[in-house]
């Protein structure tokens, strides 16, 4: 495994999933707005586009992108708790991060995490943990993804390109 790819390890989903993974997972996605404010707070222009490894995306693009991939799993969350293993729409995050709207500052999306993060974590954490048995189903993983794992998967995922924001010098 390329440690530039996956500064820390890619998500493996617990054997056994409990109600304390879920409550310190929540609190990642609820904590994770503010962790990137501060983490890019400083960076100019030139940070923002130097790239954590070669090949991958720049500092911008990485910011850009959460907001698009946590939009996304805010509403397949809102889908799966409202309708019976909603199949969701892939998308293909390669090309979203190459859209006009990744030329804006990264405060529009960080400032967009801000609030979809309060409700994504207000909703989450008001949210039983049978609730959070339900799913959606993943038409590439061709299978129903529990709730329960898929909040794990996120909150790696904020960690995860915090690190990469970290490896940029």
């Amino acid at each position: 495994m390329d440690p530039n790819r996956y500064p820390i390890g890619k998500y493996e989903v617990p054997t056994n999933i409990t109600p304390n993974f879920v409550r310190a997972s929540i609190q990642a996605i609820a904590d994770f707005p503010a962790q990137l404010k501060e983490l890019t707070a400083n960076l100019t222009d030139q940070d923002l586009a130097k790239c954590y490894r070669e090949g991958g995306w720049n500092i911008q693009q990485v910011v850009h992108h959460c907001a698009d991939s946590h939009m996304n799993a805010f509403i397949r969350f809102k889908k799966s708790l409202t309708e019976d293993s909603p199949e969701i729409t892939a998308y293909k995050e390669a090309y979203w991060v190459e859209m006009a709207d990744v030329s804006l500052p990264i405060s529009v999306s960080i400032q967009l995490l801000e609030s979809l993060h309060a409700r994504w974590s207000t909703m989450l954490s008001n949210t039983s943990f049978d609730e959070l048995g339900r799913g959606y189903f993943h038409p590439e993983q061709n299978r129903v993804v529990p709730l329960k794992e898929a909040v794990g998967l996120y909150a790696w995922h904020g960690k995860h390109h915090l690190a990469h924001i970290k490896m940029v010098d």
